[in-house]
């Protein structure tokens, strides 16, 4: 599953479908620009909170991911604890396997 969703993310973040960092993603919920965010499996009890509650306010599903330094890798940056996804269909690809 993890090969799947850091596929697709890969995929959308190509596209400029995907935001990455919590900052970006805090920023891109508090404005309705996400279909679903994919919170990396080991976030930081803060960020998890944050992010978390932003997104439940706003209605936006949350998908739990690889953790940070995997996400990060496979998107070639560093760790990273959470991913928006702007394109509904690369969350609805990303939903079914949640």
């Amino acid at each position: 599953m993890t090969e799947r969703v850091t596929r697709l993310l890969g995929l959308g973040l190509k596209a400029g479908r995907v935001v990455i960092g919590v900052s970006g993603v805090r920023s891109g919920l508090q404005r309705g620009e996400f279909a679903c965010v994919v919170l990396a499996s080991d976030a930081g009890e803060r960020t998890h909170e944050k992010v978390t509650r932003l997104a439940k306010g706003k209605g936006v599903p949350l998908i739990t991911g690889p953790q940070a330094d995997e996400l990060g890798a496979k998107l070639g940056r560093p760790p990273v604890q959470a991913v928006g996804v702007r394109d509904p269909a690369l969350a609805r690809g990303l939903m079914a396997d949640s």
